[in-house]
């Protein structure tokens, strides 16, 4: 077996056996290994690397180990504390905290108390028994205290101490450093240090396997080990990582000489053996694991160590220093980005826990920790790394990390694709969400040349009035906080529901001021039939005749077709002839089933959805078409409901245009719960209306952005990002309001033309299918006399006393 042949096979994506592996050792030049080795990373890991925003805390530096490379651990000093205390643990988590960490990393010594006495009285004081009780209380206490995720460093533990650490913790770790027995023996870096004994240590990492922890693992190099040795190690972390699963990193530390150590003379890996192993690494592991080596010990290699294969740097910190290598200084993170960028790659944050986990957290995550990961990651499972979020009323945030140049290639293909009307796969839109940096320019760049292809110049609106008959639902959906009712979460505002007068007269005033259209939804009420739908329609018609209904989701519609014993088609039929003018594409949520599942789990499924939107094209009535993301959703599902909303209109042609809803999380049962993400990221959110842009083109030609949701300057964003509808004015929006959305109830027709023009852009004053607006009708608009405040119809029956709300909840 020779050095080609394993190469052959890794580069072609085969697992390299042990003998392929250790043939390795005798390809001394490091190129031919990394070029392998840079290129199964980027099969996986694309232009990002990653890092982790943390603090350092040294619970204690006590350690019944000797290690002779080791200034980290010393014996008891008089005068100073065997471990920090609770006040001392908080000061550097709140610190880290208000410097935008994530990551709280405790490191300790080895089971100091079964060696010093000091550790054993200074445990009594703090009424724990051992170093491993009062870590789990610590790291209890900075999670609950700061919201830092806590990583812990133990050192060789049981199967007992994982499990009861795990509840406090996201991930842990322990370097197996290496598997050679006889680092052990005198004169050896790892005499009269018991914890180092490889065999234990790998118990302690099958231990975490079979827990299924989130495990951090790796070698240490130069420490008199061969590269043999090295790769014995790292298959032996091979071997266990095949049978578990849960080695997220993989670190290739390089040794380095401290003065005071018995090693203090002896000689550091040069540059060019630490990227040998760094490549050896990727080649053994493949393209999926994380390998990582620290940028503080080889400062001035970043780039080499990207070309060998690396796609993360570690937990660096803008607070502690490495306190295990407190010699050399972390990075700066704008400098680290920097030399990520000249190399071509683009540095992004993670948290402690690695994306492929943290989407995962049902089998990865202590029920206790899901909630803090969920709420601290975007889709793609990194950190979500500012304070936007939709509907809140916060900036959009300004980028100013250095990115690499946009390499294309990949990414050029898809979008040229798109661009040509060409059908795109489901990887290929889950690659243009995960754009980042120059890349992500790249795709909003690409979609808004075809909005301006399309649409021109122009951007539209129409005057709306939005009436929201009743917030009494049955139904279930844990991302709404508008319904009320027996059946829901006890909210914002008393249950209502609107007499048939009060629609006349908004419908009457919405006219008065220059409406096209009036937009209906509302709760499935439980005593509403198909019967109350169509009288809704009459009383509108009869008001206002030539006021365009857009009325009725497809939950509705299912609804009320069932009640009355009739097909959906037939009860569409009926709806039209009443008055209805098009359908909202609303109650889509995400058109994917596993989902659903957990968003809305008693609506109707996505096949259903799809049936009552065609059978409504069939009927002649238009509809949009919605998605409502960023709640417990991946890019996966982003994708499929694109590409199904694609089939269909490439069947009926129907959708008249395509309506991004960011989720506003905040007053919302799933969220309270736990049970989602704070909504998408800027990015993502912006990203939304470019991808849609380039999926649907050429078939569904409007994309609109939601002002309540996005905010006028985030929909400004998006108008210059592929998308070319500014939406309707609304005058009653509710509810993305009981959700705890903050920018208003009305956009007037001035507001948005100011935000139109503003982008030396033309508005256009739209009807609710793309025609202009009647000049009579425009005119109307503009000048409008103040709203008058709506009569929400009490329903008493449908309240809740606190006391029945309370057992309910």
């Amino acid at each position: 077996m020779t050095t080609r042949d394993g190469l052959t096979r890794a580069a072609a994506g085969r697992r390299l056996t042990a003998a392929e592996a250790l043939a390795l050792t005798d390809c001394s030049d490091p190129r031919p290994l990394m070029r392998v080795a840079a290129a199964l990373r980027d099969e996986a890991h694309g232009e990002l690397v990653s890092y982790s925003r943390k603090v350092f805390i040294p619970l204690t530096q006590l350690c019944r180990d000797v290690c002779h490379y080791c200034t980290f651990a010393h014996p008891p000093r008089r005068g100073e504390p065997a471990y920090l205390d609770a006040d001392q643990v908080l000061g550097i988590a709140r610190a880290g905290a208000r410097a935008g960490c994530h990551e709280a990393l405790f490191t300790l010594g080895d089971k100091p108390e079964l060696r010093y006495a000091a550790a054993r009285e200074a445990l009594e004081r703090l009424s724990h028994d051992t170093t491993l009780s009062y870590l789990a209380q610590m790291a209890e206490l900075v999670l609950r205290e700061t919201g830092l995720l806590p990583h812990l460093n133990p050192g060789v533990i049981t199967r007992a101490d994982i499990d009861r650490l795990r509840p406090v913790s996201v991930s842990q770790g322990i370097m197996l450093e290496s598997a050679a027995e006889r680092l052990r023996r005198r004169g050896g870096p790892h005499f009269g240090s018991p914890d180092k004994d490889p065999v234990l240590r790998l118990q302690t990492i099958a231990a975490a396997g079979e827990a299924a922890v989130p495990f951090t693992s790796g070698i240490l190099i130069g420490i008199g080990e061969t590269r043999r040795e090295r790769i014995d190690s790292l298959l032996a972390l091979r071997d266990l990582h095949e049978r578990y699963g849960h080695l997220q990193e993989v670190i290739i530390q390089n040794f380095r000489a401290k003065p005071g150590t018995r090693m203090a003379q002896a000689p550091e890996p040069d540059l060019d053996d630490h990227l040998w192993t760094i490549a050896v690494a990727r080649l053994i592991f493949g393209p999926e694991m994380n390998i990582q080596a620290p940028p503080n010990l080889n400062p001035d290699g970043l780039a080499q160590m990207i070309a060998a294969g690396i796609n993360d740097w570690g937990g660096v910190s803008p607070v502690t220093p490495d306190h295990v290598n407190p010699e050399a200084p972390w990075p700066a993170l704008d400098r680290l980005a920097e030399r990520t960028a000249a190399a071509g790659k683009l540095l992004v944050e993670r948290l402690a826990i690695y994306p492929a986990y943290a989407r995962d957290p049902g089998r990865w995550l202590d029920p206790a920790m899901r909630t803090p990961v969920l709420q601290a990651i975007d889709a793609q499972g990194l950190a979500h790394t500012n304070d936007w979020v939709p509907g809140a009323g916060t900036e959009p945030p300004v980028e100013t990390r250095a990115k690499p140049p946009f390499a294309g290639d990949p990414l050029a293909s898809v979008l040229n694709r798109a661009a040509d009307g060409g059908m795109l796969g489901e990887a290929d839109i889950v690659r243009l969400f995960q754009a980042r940096g120059m890349a992500f320019d790249a795709v909003c760049g690409a979609a808004d040349r075809l909005r301006q292809w399309v649409n021109g110049d122009e951007v539209s609106y129409v005057v709306t009035r939005n009436i929201n008959y009743t917030n009494i639902c049955y139904f279930r959906c844990q991302f709404c906080a508008f319904s009320k009712g027996k059946l829901s979460e006890n909210l914002r505002g008393r249950p209502y529901d609107l007499d048939l007068p009060e629609i006349r007269r908004r419908v009457e005033e919405a006219w008065e001021r220059g409406a096209t259209e009036v937009c209906l939804q509302g709760g499935i009420h439980p005593e509403y039939t198909g019967a109350t739908y169509l009288s809704i329609c009459q009383v509108i018609k009869d008001a206002a005749p030539g006021i365009h209904i857009h009325a009725f989701s497809p939950l509705e519609v299912w609804q009320g077709a069932k009640t009355l014993g009739r097909t959906v088609p037939d009860f569409l039929r009926e709806l039209k002839a009443a008055g209805l003018s098009s359908l909202p594409g609303t109650a889509a949520e995400i058109l994917d089933d596993e989902v659903r599942a957990v968003i809305c789990p008693d609506k109707i499924k996505t096949a259903e959805w799809l049936q009552v939107m065609e059978a409504a094209h069939a009927a002649g009535l238009r509809s949009t078409v919605t998605i409502m993301y960023g709640h417990a959703d991946r890019y996966e599902h982003w994708a499929r409901h694109l590409l199904r909303i694609r089939a269909l209109q490439a069947k009926t042609g129907g959708f008249t245009e395509f309506v991004p809803l960011p989720f506003v999380p905040m007053e919302t049962p799933i969220y309270l719960k736990g049970r989602a993400r704070r909504g998408p990221t800027w990015r993502e959110a912006v990203l939304m209306h470019a991808v849609a842009r380039l999926v649907l083109h050429p078939l569904i030609t409007n994309i609109q952005t939601s002002w309540v949701k996005m905010g006028a300057d985030g929909a400004a964003f998006c108008l210059v990002s592929g998308a070319n509808d500014l939406g309707g004015t609304l005058m009653n929006e509710s509810i993305t309001r009981a959700a705890g959305a903050v920018h208003g109830q009305e956009m007037p027709p001035e507001s948005m033309e100011r935000v139109i023009r503003g982008l030396g852009r033309e508005p256009r004053q739209r009807t609710t299918l793309y025609a202009d607006a009647p000049a009579e009708r425009r005119a109307a608009s503009f000048d409008a006399a103040p709203l008058t405040e709506p009569i929400n119809t009490p329903a008493r029956r449908w309240e809740r006393h606190p006391e029945s709300a309370a057992a309910a909840d």
